[in-house]
């Protein structure tokens, strides 16, 4: 049946629309809807604008305008169409943003608003659009190409969504190969070959890491938070010079104490910080507190940085809080000078009897709140010069007795130290607290979302007291959930305990939720943040059992780590009807779903190895690997093989040795596959492991900190098992297949043995073959020495050895 034909009035319609510079097919489209096609000729009338002869994308802006704006006034259509015809709004998303402006904010407009929320003037040169590209980047939480759709979504969330859409494409683009190397296109899909007995724990797709969600920063308690400028202020002039030094951009820091390593709680507040500014376009700072001397080292600011580097993460700048301590002082003698500080000189024990003490009673002031401003300000420089040992002399700053908040109870804002500062040496005798630094610092830095955890909350009123009782410009400070994984210990005094004592072996035993430790156990730093956004941001605090931190690791390895046919507890085989120098090189993927990890050769041969645990004795009806007389698969081998007999060690009785019979005809398909690994010298196979180190929970419960008498009685008395001699294939290289990830060490060298679970080299590995240029075929040498951490188990286990 032929296409049914335009009525006259539409016919109409399209002939008018044509004549303000609309296509055939565009005219037609616009006249298709009769309520958007009325307000489009509307427009066309009112303005005379028939005949005019506008060039093409002013006609589709006004044709745009028709639809979206189809709800407002006339006036306020009026204005838009004004707007376009000026050149005011240059594309289809200005025009969305003015319709929706228009329909909350009627007539008057605020022309400086209309034109912010609305992007007019908005000017970017192909130069600019590529560094903003990059920079944003280097700075997301994208792990590869496949995070190329939420990156340039991201962006369009920011002033770039007023960007040429295809500009902004193709800078991203070029951004991510930049980074992540040229994307490879898409082979066709074909019918897959069928799987023998491979594990079942792989669900696998093209990309090496899976994408963390942006969502979390634009829904919820992140996408709730206040916009750049909003937090309100004492003065008026604040925010303008707020706003005037940010260009109105998000603002964070994270502000780590440099007093000990980071743990997995940690992960949060730098994912959070990071992420939300690179999701908004911002700035975050690294900041070190180092307002406390006495606990602060060298190796901890060095493995802060790293940390967050390691996570994917580059700092915009990287400051102290001790950049600012001639700032900080001077205020504290401002403070003083405006009678919102003094100097006091009760002991510990007074100042806790004057807050009530152990009765909760009736607090009071000390006899010190009242002095004169010139005596507290004489005593401040005498504890400035020295005059006062530790605790002899505090300053506290003048708060409210009277709140309900025990943090407005005239918290205490510079003490006495006798300690050398790592960056100011001996200058200072005094150091500021937390509470009087913290918040200042966000204000020298014009933190936009102070963001912190809800243990802050009471802190929040004290943090706005002193920014306006000095009449400086106040951050907002914003509170979420703390991220506590169970079953582990993260307080950094405990876990000190547990490596003095000798519980573990240093910070970066790979049973510990540090950082650094979960590093070199292996745990990939795409992983974490996957681990991390998954739980989302509210003001809850999140209980996560290690299952569960676990299962995320696996997931993200079962996507981006090579598998390699591994026996952890060699078994002799020899094929007694096969020459003794016969050899057949198998080619086969390094991963059966991700064609991008590539393939490598093994050789099967005459002498294979089996895992002990693949044979026993005593068959049964359910069992269905190796026994007596009976035939089992190999993993990706062309021949099943039939056990005919076997030796036993005299000592022990244990099974020595198989002899078995390769099937090379005729033979049914078996019920099971078996790893293996062939010995054949030439190929450097198979590669012997030193040691495979087996982790297990260090504690015995999920809440240690309850154990009494104190969390180190529930430390599990195993958890840890090394088994020595396990055998993996050569894979082409004579050492496990690297992956690739964030400042490259031994512990990206990752993979799964198959069936046993996954695995990388630990700091203690020795291998030559590390240090080799690429061009050079790197092989086993005297003195190297496979040391290998267990990161997961394929499935989640009750603790026992692999």
């Amino acid at each position: 049946m032929p296409p049914k034909a335009p009525s006259a009035d539409t016919a109409e319609l399209v002939e008018l629309f044509k004549s303000i510079g609309l296509t055939q097919s565009k005219a037609a489209e616009a006249a298709k809807n009769p309520k958007s096609a009325a307000t489009l000729k509307d427009i066309i009338e009112k303005k005379q604008l028939s005949g005019k002869s506008l060039d093409e994308k002013t006609s589709v802006l006004l044709a745009a305008l028709a639809v979206q704006g189809s709800k407002l006034g006339e006036d306020e259509r009026g204005y838009a169409v004004d707007a376009i015809l000026d050149g005011r709004l240059k594309s289809t998303d200005q025009v969305s943003a003015a319709a929706k402006y228009l329909e909350a904010s009627p007539l008057p407009v605020d022309q400086a608003d209309f034109d912010k929320q609305c992007g007019v003037g908005f000017s970017i040169t192909a130069v600019e659009l590529a560094g903003k590209a990059k920079d944003y980047v280097a700075a997301s939480t994208a792990t590869g190409w496949a995070n190329l759709g939420a990156t340039i979504g991201a962006l369009k969330s920011t002033d770039l969504r007023w960007a040429n859409p295809l500009e902004l494409k193709n800078a991203v683009e070029a951004a991510f190969t930049e980074r992540f190397g040229a994307k490879e296109a898409a082979k066709p899909k074909g019918k897959e070959p069928k799987k023998e007995a491979a594990p079942k724990a792989a669900k696998a797709d093209a990309t090496p890491a899976p994408s963390v969600s942006t969502s979390v920063f634009s829904e919820g308690f992140l996408g709730r938070l206040h916009k750049p400028g909003e937090n309100p202020q004492i003065h008026p002039h604040l925010r303008e010079q707020h706003l005037a030094a940010t260009g109105g951009l998000v603002y964070t820091r994270f502000p780590p104490e440099p007093n000990g390593y980071l743990h997995i709680g940690h992960s949060k507040a730098i994912f959070v910080n990071f992420g939300y500014a690179a999701f908004h376009g911002g700035k975050t700072y690294l900041r070190f507190d180092d307002t406390n001397p006495e606990a602060e080292e060298a190796q901890y600011f060095e493995s802060i940085l790293e940390t967050v580097r390691w996570l994917g993460y580059e700092p915009w700048k990287i400051t102290y809080s001790s950049d600012h301590f001639d700032k900080l002082y001077e205020l504290a003698e401002e403070l003083i000078r405006r009678d919102k500080g003094y100097v006091c000189h009760c002991s510990g024990e007074e100042i806790y009897a004057n807050r009530g003490g152990d009765e909760r009673g009736p607090r009071k002031a000390c006899a010190h709140r009242t002095r004169p401003v010139d005596e507290s300000l004489a005593e401040f420089r005498k504890m400035r010069d020295g005059f006062y040992k530790p605790g002899e002399a505090i300053l506290r700053m003048k708060q409210d007795l009277e709140s309900g908040n025990t943090m407005m109870w005239d918290l205490v804002a510079y003490r006495v130290l006798n300690a050398s500062h790592h960056r100011t040496h001996d200058k200072w005798k005094i150091y500021p607290t937390y509470d009087f630094t913290h918040c200042l610092c966000d204000s020298f830095e014009n933190i936009s979302h102070s963001l912190c955890t809800t243990e802050f909350i009471a802190s929040r009123e004290s943090y706005d007291w002193l920014c306006d009782a000095l009449e400086v410009y106040k951050p907002r400070q914003s509170e979420y959930g703390r991220l506590n994984v169970t079953g582990t210990i993260m307080s950094k005094r405990k876990i000190l305990q547990l490596v003095k004592e000798g519980y573990v072996n240093g910070w970066d035993d790979p049973r510990l939720y540090t950082l650094i430790a979960l590093r070199r156990r292996g745990v990939p730093p795409g992983a974490i943040l996957s681990f991390v956004s998954s739980l989302g941001v509210s003001t809850a605090a999140s209980n996560i059992q290690t299952v569960r931190f676990e299962q995320t690791v696996r997931q993200y390895l079962e996507n981006s780590a090579p598998r390699l046919l591994m026996v952890l507890r060699p078994l002799k085989v020899t094929l007694e009807n096969l020459p003794e120098d016969f050899v057949l090189h198998l080619e086969k993927p390094l991963h059966p779903k991700v064609p991008a990890l590539g393939s490598t050769s093994v050789p099967f041969t005459r002498t294979l190895y089996i895992d002990a645990d693949d044979f026993r004795l005593a068959d049964s009806p359910d069992y269905f690997r190796l026994a007596p007389g009976k035939t089992v698969g190999l993993f990706q081998a062309p021949y099943p093989i039939t056990c005919v007999s076997y030796t036993t060690d005299p000592a022990t009785g244990a099974v020595a040795e198989l002899v078995c019979r390769a099937e090379t005809e005729g033979a049914a398909k078996p019920k099971a596959f078996i790893q293996w690994v062939a010995a054949h010298a030439p190929s450097g196979s198979p590669v012997r492991v030193d040691e495979a180190r087996v982790f297990h929970q260090l504690f015995r419960s999920e809440n240690p900190a309850a154990a009494t008498p104190d969390f180190t009685a529930d430390v599990a008395p195993h958890s840890r098992d090394v088994v020595r001699g396990a055998l993996v294939e050569a894979a082409d290289a004579g050492t496990p297949h690297a992956t690739s990830a964030q400042l490259v060490g031994k512990e990206c060298v990752r993979f799964q043995g198959l069936r046993v679970a996954y695995f990388a080299l630990d700091k203690d590995a020795a291998l030559a073959c590390l240090e080799e240029p690429e061009d050079v075929v790197p092989e086993r040498r005297a003195g190297d020495r496979i040391v290998l951490n267990r990161i997961v188990s394929l499935k989640e286990d009750s603790g026992k050895a692999a």
